[in-house]
């Protein structure tokens, strides 16, 4: 990997940062392997993961869905090897996708990418 993991850097939350922040909805999660920030995936309306990699230079992502441990190098464009995180390792398993609840419009899949 080519970007170090602060082992102790825990999820931010459990949805997407700014979009919660913003009152805004997401597709799929992506923490950040460096410090931990959650933020939406290239599907989702806001993009927040990859702008978060873009203002921090933090370019290594773990999917912060329940069943992927994959990881995803933004500088690279690649799959990037990964290490165990702390826990939570997802997104709370009530939540749901397209999320959250109660924010998602019934027409979300025209306003993805």
């Amino acid at each position: 990997m080519s970007d170090p993991t602060d082992s102790a850097a825990v999820p931010s939350g459990t949805g997407c940062l700014e979009c919660d922040a913003a009152g805004g909805w997401w597709v799929h999660l992506r923490r950040c392997v460096r410090c931990g920030h959650v933020g939406c995936c290239d599907s989702s309306p806001a993009q927040h993961a990859t702008a978060h990699f873009r203002s921090t230079g933090h370019p290594v992502v773990r999917s912060f869905e329940p069943g992927e441990g994959w990881f995803w190098d933004y500088g690279t464009e690649t799959a990037a090897e990964g290490v165990d995180l702390p826990d939570p390792q997802h997104r709370p398993l009530d939540q749901p996708v397209p999320g959250p609840a109660g924010r998602v419009p019934k027409d979300w899949q025209a306003h993805i990418h």
